[in-house]
């Protein structure tokens, strides 16, 4: 990769207000100054996507007459103003850039472009021709983009979904053929989140596939996708802190942040690395369902064609003869439309009851470490059985173990778990 070209990407916390934005310019002209060709991603000030959603929630829907093939017409207008917050803090940025002297200009995602299909509101990228862009930083402009959109092919403007701006700045990098250092709120990756467990420690390196499953496992540092999209493209990626600023030289922090990167780059591989937590998931019960063969599978296609993501899975024999309880999870957002599904299509499936319990969470340990190592399944199952902890599922890959507990239980497993690995001696 080039050496001399960086993308910079800032969250919307630190895009926060005028004196954020000035404090990111500040870092910015630090790299700016110290060679770099700079490309920047910035997210909508922190709250402001929320309002702009209001807005179109109170413009209501279009006319039923108006929509195409079953599907809401106003979609693409949704877009139109959500986009329009991180067009602002592009603007701003680049403005305040020109105030301290650097040659800045903000580049909408039409006019890069970066291209995506039509699924407004949750679009995904099919292309960034980095040419355009990569001809102004060669020509000694700061390029400033605002992420989280881009445009179709037909020319109407998209959103990629919450989070988006993280995808975006992978993605251009990935064009640009350089690194991304996305600047946020917490100063890198660590073993677990530090509010619950005080001893947490930043970890260095952590590779794309540890962070992809913290990501999808309730880690919030990192978008699910735009991990996905830098381990696709090998995009190294670093996690750094925006609360900071370049010293009197105006030269930043040298080895701040966690990098995301190559599981070949990572020279002492832990067994673990890191603890997660996620509260947002619902266990579904199918009470006495059928156990003729194909029962499950007409469950789980039912679920799939709803776009109904699931997660762990249980099947055990219930009490009445011919019969099991088919246990699974979701997230807790689709739980009441999970479960409506399931009561529709009773008599079809062929079930006697369902319950449905959002007061669970799910505990993680992931490491690639795991892969050469054995009796990692053993630590945790002890760790918890020594604080009590009762488990109800279980999930696991090549590189993480999953547990589904009883939320009022969730803190104190991570805090067993974190310190039954010695993660707290990193």
């Amino acid at each position: 990769m080039p050496s001399d070209r960086l993308v910079m990407k800032f969250g919307g916390t630190s895009m926060g207000d005028l004196e954020r934005i000035r404090r990111a310019a500040r870092i910015v002209a630090a790299e700016a100054r110290a060679g770099k060709q700079v490309a920047v991603v910035v997210s909508a000030m922190a709250g402001k996507t929320n309002e702009l959603v209001a807005w179109t929630d109170g413009a209501g829907p279009a006319a039923a007459h108006l929509g195409r093939g079953g599907l809401p017409l106003s979609d693409d207008e949704y877009d139109v103003v959500v986009a329009s917050g991180e067009q602002v803090t592009a603007g701003l940025l680049a403005l305040t850039l020109r105030n301290m002297g650097l040659n800045a200009r903000s580049w909408m995602g039409w006019q890069i472009p970066i291209l995506t299909d039509d699924a407004h509101g949750r679009a995904r990228i099919e292309d960034v021709p980095g040419e355009v862009l990569g001809a102004a930083m060669d020509a000694g402009e700061i390029a400033v983009v605002p992420g989280f959109q881009g445009v179709t092919r037909g020319g109407r403007i998209t959103t990629l979904g919450r989070g988006g701006s993280d995808t975006s700045a992978v993605a251009v990098a990935a064009a640009l053929n350089c690194p991304c250092d996305i600047y946020t709120d917490v100063d890198g990756v660590y073993t677990t989140d530090p509010r619950i467990e005080s001893r947490a420690r930043k970890l260095n390196r952590v590779s794309y596939e540890e962070m992809l499953e913290m990501a999808s496992l309730g880690a919030k540092v990192l978008q699910t996708r735009s991990v996905e999209l830098a381990m696709a493209k090998r995009v190294p990626v670093r996690v750094l802190s925006s609360f900071v600023e370049p010293d009197e030289d105006g030269n930043l922090p040298a080895g701040a942040g966690t990098l995301i990167c190559d599981e070949e780059e990572i020279v002492e591989k832990r067994i673990v690395s890191g603890v997660t937590m996620s509260r947002d998931e619902a266990r579904i019960t199918l009470l006495g369902l059928s156990d003729r063969t194909d029962a499950p599978a007409d469950v789980f296609t039912r679920l799939a064609e709803a776009s109904v993501n699931v997660d762990m899975i249980v099947q055990s024999q219930a009490r009445t003869e011919g019969t099991v309880n088919l246990t699974f999870t979701t997230g807790r957002r689709d739980a009441s439309r999970a479960a409506e599904l399931m009561r529709t299509h009773q008599t079809a499936i062929g079930f006697e009851d369902i319950r449905v319990d959002e007061d669970v969470a799910k505990v993680s340990v992931v490491g690639v470490g795991m892969r050469s190592h054995a009796g990692v399944a053993q630590t945790m199952f002890r760790a918890l059985a020594d604080k009590g902890v009762k488990f109800q599922a279980i999930s696991t890959s090549e590189i993480k173990i999953s547990v589904l507990i009883d939320a009022a239980y969730a803190e104190l497993a991570v805090r067993a778990l974190h310190a039954a690995y010695g993660l707290d001696a990193l």
